[in-house]
């Protein structure tokens, strides 16, 4: 098997046992009675070391041998459902995972940049980012499948063990790359000046902080919506857990079909031009909130999902191109990292906060997507002038 395919494996049983486990999770907390608001902490701390880690885990994966630093972080993912078997909080145990998920990021992201060429990398991108959404849409119908009313809690438990001893195998079978980048041995302080000093550079970059800035709003937006859809689901359609999460399939059908589109339409050098499919994207959000029939809101969600797979894929690959260029591929993810789960630990901190004052979910799922819209416009206004300065650099390089 070709390289790229063992990491896509790979990847995809990692990703999809983290998102059925947090299924698992919000069920285990639904058992234990606690307050709904208690449900996007789970993702609240599970992201936390995204932040934390990541002035550190980009230099790491640098330096040694990505593949086995992938297959190290997919034992401690294995050890935190081992946990939660043992009868841990859920929290505790989520956000472990969440730290072996934030080193096998920059691990995973970076070994793409060093095993495909970069006129392959848009394709890669887009196989990558379809991997990644069908994990999650696997991964939340087999969570929801497994708090059903025909399982118990402890045969869930089970099942997720043995899911993430599949991926502990598969991350072994990754092939290394050789690639080993000379970073400097330093204390944490160098460390944290040096990734201050990157974040600087990538935002400098014209081509670089746009397609940052979009995919840090849209990923934050991501995050949220995994929990605002459950919760809408529930309160204004009726729907149980396991049946709501049909509902997020959808979404995730949607970004598959968006990112595949995206990977064989949209070239490197054409990027910025789907910033318009980010309007689309969040206006769908106040339309769906006034729904209360789950096909038509299927579909709607469907159509926002497709939306953002069209937008994100294209700009995630410039993203990675321009930080490769002016970092290195493990320091650039960790930067795109720590923007994107910082924006994700913004906005379910606020969402948690906005259930705990019983906001009603239809208004805030509202106000959510026209916020998104209206930056989308914004942003789009900043690629449209980005656009024009690089057709006027091109056509005075033809003239000189």
């Amino acid at each position: 098997m070709p390289p790229f395919r063992k990491l896509l494996a790979a990847q995809f049983v990692s990703s999809l046992a983290d998102n059925a486990l947090l299924i698992v999770a919000i069920a285990l907390l639904n058992a234990r009675g606690l307050p709904v608001w208690w449900a996007p902490l789970l993702k609240l701390c599970f992201t936390i070391a995204y932040v934390v880690l990541a002035p550190f885990v980009g230099v790491w994966a640098d330096r040694v041998s990505k593949a086995r630093l992938m297959s190290c972080m997919s034992v401690l993912k294995l050890v935190g459902a081992l946990l939660l078997l043992a009868g841990a909080h859920p929290v505790a145990a989520y956000a472990l995972v969440g730290l072996a998920a934030a080193a096998y990021a920059p691990a995973k992201y970076g070994l793409v940049t060093e095993i495909v060429p970069e006129q392959s990398l848009v394709a890669a991108n887009g196989a990558l980012e379809v991997s990644v959404v069908l994990a999650a849409l696997i991964g939340t119908g087999l969570g929801g499948a497994l708090v059903g009313p025909w399982l118990d809690l402890g045969t869930a438990l089970w099942i997720m063990v043995a899911l993430y001893l599949m991926a502990v195998a598969l991350n072994l079978l990754v092939s290394d790359s050789g690639v080993r980048h000379v970073v400097p041995a330093c204390g944490m302080r160098a460390l944290l000046l040096e990734f201050i000093d990157d974040n600087r550079r990538l935002w400098a970059d014209p081509a670089g902080a746009l397609s940052l800035a979009v995919t840090t709003l849209f990923w934050g937006l991501a995050a949220t919506l995994q929990f605002a859809v459950l919760r809408w689901s529930e309160d204004c359609l009726g729907l149980a857990l396991h049946e709501a999460t049909g509902l997020q399939l959808a979404v995730a059908l949607g970004v598959i079909a968006g990112a595949a589109l995206a990977g064989w339409l949209v070239p490197l050098e054409k990027a910025q031009r789907v910033l318009g499919f980010g309007l689309v994207f969040g206006l769908a959000m106040p339309l769906t909130a006034m729904l209360r029939d789950p096909l038509p809101a299927g579909l709607l969600l469907a159509l926002a999902g497709l939306s953002g797979g069209l937008l994100v894929v294209p700009l995630n690959a410039l993203l990675q191109h321009r930080g490769a260029l002016l970092l290195t591929a493990g320091r650039s993810i960790a930067v795109q990292g720590f923007n994107e789960n910082a924006s994700m630990l913004a906005m379910l901190a606020g969402y948690a906060l906005l259930l705990r004052l019983d906001v009603p979910i239809d208004s805030l799922l509202a106000v959510l997507g026209i916020a998104v819209a209206a930056a989308m416009a914004l942003l789009m206004l900043r690629g449209r002038g980005l656009s024009r300065r690089q057709a006027r650099r091109e056509v005075q390089t033809r003239r000189g």
